[in-house]
Parts: structure tokens; C-alpha cells; sequence
């Protein structure tokens, strides 16, 4: 009797088999990797700005307070970005022909705001209040990463759900004194999550609800 099948089809079917089973776990690996890879997070990405405005100058070798240029940031949703004329209170003296700094001279002389790209973007479906967090505790550097290191600002965090819920869980870890709070060499101390707890019954934290989903969707 002819044989049928080759003696190379049994081991073809088991590779089927095992990849109709193994395929779909393979597939949402890849997926949930996609998903959480810099491409669609933005984490540690450096976006090209009009002007390389440098962090590690400002606020770590002059030690410019945070609020000098983000002045919104105890008592709105946004921190804000510092109008021309807050950069020209420095580089009407200093620096005053720099070519990198011709963007600000010319948006102060055209009275048009200077176009930044937006470095931490959330989804339009996220609420998210700078002042809520700044009153509770929690500190620029806890989200925004080592700001005083960076040369030009990137996203030093995911800004996932889940990064976000893991704090709404137990915001202990990361809770600062109120004279901390804009300190950008901050350290979290050996007995942080004995600290943390007396932090959360001085912000009067009720975690019980910080994870309810209006709480971030509205």
C-alpha cells in the first residue's frame, strides 16, 4: 500500500499543535511588551524642543526653585510653563546675543509665546491635579524623575495605570515633609515607611478611595 504521508508530517502536525496552543500566549507577550515599551510610553524619550533649555543648569547648578518657572503648581491642575518675559528676567543681562536663545528673543520681541513640546503627556481620559498631589506630599522628583540631572528634560517614569495605582495603593514610600516637598535631592529616609505613616495621617490620606476609578477618570 502507497504510503500516504511523508515521514516529515507527523512532525509538522505537532508543530501546529503546539503553536495553535502556544500562539496566543506568544501573541499577547508580545502585545503587553508593545504596550509597555518606550515607543508607547514616551519613558526616557528627549523630545527636541526651539530651545535646549537645560534642567541640570537651572535647577541643579543655580538651584532655581521649581515654582520660579512652573508657578502654577501649588494651586492648579497645571504645573504651567514660565512666560517669555520669566526667561528674559535672567537673559536680558545674561547671555544676551547667545544664538540658542535667539527663539526667546524673538518670541518677547513678537509677543508670541514660545511652542514647547509637551514631554508628559496623559491620555484625555486621565484627570490629573499637580496641586492635590504638591498638598498631599508628594514631591516634583517622585513623578518627574531627577530633573536636576537632566541636560534636556525627558519622561523618567511609565505614567501607566498600574504606575499610578501602585502609589494610590501605597503612597507611603514616596510621602515628603512639607519643607521637602520641592527639594530635588530629596532621599527617601531609613525608616521611610514609618515616617510615611505618620505623612499619611497628617495629609489625612484615606487610601480607601484613591483607587475608585472617578478618581482619576471624570
Amino acid at each position: 500500500m502507497p504510503q500516504i504521508f511523508r515521514p516529515s508530517a507527523d512532525s509538522i502536525a505537532r508543530v501546529l499543535l503546539v503553536s495553535i496552543l502556544v500562539g496566543p500566549f506568544v501573541l499577547i507577550g508580545i502585545g503587553y511588551a508593545v504596550t509597555q515599551s518606550p515607543y508607547i510610553t514616551g519613558q526616557n524619550i528627549t523630545m527636541k524642543q526651539p530651545v535646549p533649555f537645560s534642567h541640570a543648569h537651572h535647577a541643579g547648578d543655580l538651584a532655581i526653585d521649581c515654582r520660579y518657572c512652573h508657578a502654577g503648581v501649588e494651586k492648579s491642575a497645571f504645573a504651567g510653563l514660565p512666560p517669555t518675559t520669566t526667561c528674559m528676567t535672567c537673559h536680558s543681562q545674561l547671555y544676551t546675543n547667545e544664538p540658542m536663545l535667539a527663539p526667546v528673543r524673538q518670541s518677547l520681541a513678537e509677543r508670541r509665546p514660545i511652542h514647547w513640546q509637551r514631554v508628559h503627556r496623559l491620555p484625555d481620559y486621565v484627570y490629573f491635579d499637580h496641586s492635590i498631589h504638591i498638598a498631599k506630599g508628594i514631591g516634583c522628583t517622585t513623578c518627574h524623575g531627577p530633573v536636576q540631572t537632566m541636560p534636556l528634560m525627558r519622561q523618567h517614569e511609565t505614567l501607566t495605570m498600574g504606575w499610578c495605582l501602585s502609589c494610590h495603593r501605597d503612597p507611603t514610600p514616596y510621602l515628603r515633609p512639607e519643607n521637602q516637598v520641592f527639594n530635588s535631592d530629596w532621599k527617601p529616609a531609613a525608616d521611610q515607611l514609618k515616617q510615611g505613616k505618620k505623612l499619611l495621617a497628617h495629609y489625612l490620606i484615606d487610601t480607601k478611595h484613591l483607587t475608585d476609578c472617578s478618581t482619576c477618570h471624570r
